[in-house]
């Protein structure tokens, strides 16, 4: 196993319980917990390093989705011709007879799965929430296998994958992301997400956002055996009489000749994205044989994730959300067009190459105020410079935070969406997110 993360720790205790000889390789450092696991498995490890001698000894690696391709340890991996899989792919293997209910895009896939697992749930299926979210696919099989598995899937979890075969695959949208892990082209990007769907059969289902024209272009070029379903915010754009769509602020979801739907204000996340991800759970939770008026009740029982449009608390007539887990400028345009109040924006960290022109309409329209966060927030004040007149340049989320309490007036709303990675401030878009609400709570 290559990494010690969840994944990697994952791995290791369903191959130990499998019988093959494990080895765990973490070039850091390993968290206290998992290395009190792998000594209480009893599983071999190192840190601070590869043994590459030995590494090539290995039958399979199964490699951490963080891990680069460009390494030195992988790209010897890769000359001795070893195989490698993702731990996705090394516990597919071992699932036995249960369903996977597997979803992937660029933006909204967390709360898609946490929604889709909550329906699950609530409906009374044995189920369980894994993959980049939650525990690991594999720990979970090693430990507590459950008949129906919700998994997240990220692009770098579908590169090493061989056999994973969901029986209900999720194409939520494809926006650019990850380029420096696909040599700078977007193509590697999009083939990399369709990989979700490349090893289907065609009594497996693929639901597909039909308003993605980076999706609609790669169909119209490229095949899957599943049978495909697309869900869409316009019913002219429906392909067939099953999908999802939404007429007259109602949400549908056509599946198996019935339609079930209720309207969007009843829905307890807000915002058209959310819409969307409302729309790929209701139709995976119809395949699933779970019944509308369940359904129903779990999308208005639904609580968010935390750091995804999360409300923190009112202060002097100011609301304010904690959107950290925005790290790109298409998740921010999201956030930006779920507001229907003044905005007061807090963005920034470790910019990505971002194109802010993206969301510069939304920004004219509905921001009054942008409060830079980072280090170095010479981009933002370049690209909004002209644009809003109020801008805040900060150094640390106690700044932030202050500099927007002074932007804000009774009614408006303050939101921490930054489209920039945390790590130039913060360990992880958690500790800024936390952080922020702390700050806020301060106040």
């Amino acid at each position: 196993m290559l990494g010690a993360g969840e994944s990697g720790i994952g791995a290791a205790l369903l191959g130990k319980q499998q019988g093959w000889q494990v080895f765990v390789s973490e070039f850091g450092g390993i968290r206290e917990n998992y290395r009190n696991e792998l000594i209480e498995a009893a599983i071999p490890f190192e840190d601070g390093g590869h043994s590459i001698d030995l590494i090539l000894r290995a039958d399979c690696v199964v490699k951490s989705p963080g891990i680069s391709e460009k390494v030195p340890v992988m790209k010897a991996v890769r000359e001795a011709g070893i195989e490698v899989c993702s731990e996705v792919e090394f516990a597919f293997r071992y699932k036995g007879d249960s369903k996977v209910v597997a979803i992937t895009g660029s933006n909204g896939k967390s709360t898609t799965t946490k929604l889709t697992y909550h329906i699950f749930k609530e409906a009374g299926y044995d189920a369980a929430m894994v993959g980049n979210i939650g525990y690991s696919f594999a720990r979970q099989i090693a430990l507590q296998p459950a008949q129906w598995y919700i998994v997240e899937v990220s692009s770098f979890q579908l590169d090493d994958i061989h056999r994973f075969k969901p029986d209900v695959a999720v194409l939520l949208n494809i926006t650019p992301d990850h380029l420096d892990r696909y040599d700078y082209k977007l193509e590697n990007y999009i083939q990399s997400k369709f990989r979700i769907t490349e090893n289907q059969a065609q009594a497996d289902y693929f639901i597909i956002n039909a308003d993605d024209d980076l999706i609609e272009q790669y169909l119209a070029k490229h095949s899957t055996q599943a049978k495909k379903i697309y869900f869409t915010m316009n019913e002219q754009n429906m392909r067939s009489d099953e999908g999802g769509f939404i007429s007259n602020d109602e949400i549908h979801f056509r599946v198996d000749g019935e339609d079930a739907g209720m309207s969007i204000h009843d829905l307890s996340i807000k915002g058209k994205h959310n819409q969307y991800n409302s729309m790929a759970a209701g139709i995976s939770a119809r395949i699933a044989g779970i019944r509308k008026e369940k359904i129903r009740e779990s999308f208005s029982s639904f609580e968010g994730l935390e750091h995804r449009l999360e409300f923190v608390t009112t202060v002097r007539g100011v609301d304010y959300i904690n959107d950290s887990k925005a790290t790109n400028v298409n998740s921010v345009w999201f956030a930006l067009e779920s507001m229907n109040k003044p905005t007061v924006l807090i963005l920034g960290g470790q910019d990505k190459g971002n194109d802010y022109n993206e969301i510069m309409e939304l920004v004219r329209e509905k921001v009054k105020a942008i409060v830079c966060m980072g280090v170095d927030n010479a981009p933002i004040l370049s690209a909004f410079g002209d644009v809003i007149a109020d801008i805040a340049d900060t150094h640390s989320v106690k700044d932030a935070v202050k500099a927007a309490y002074a932007l804000a007036d009774k009614g408006d709303v303050v939101l921490l969406s930054p489209a920039c990675a945390s790590f130039d401030l913060f360990k992880n878009y958690e500790d800024r997110g936390r952080q922020f609400k702390e700050a806020v709570r301060e106040l």
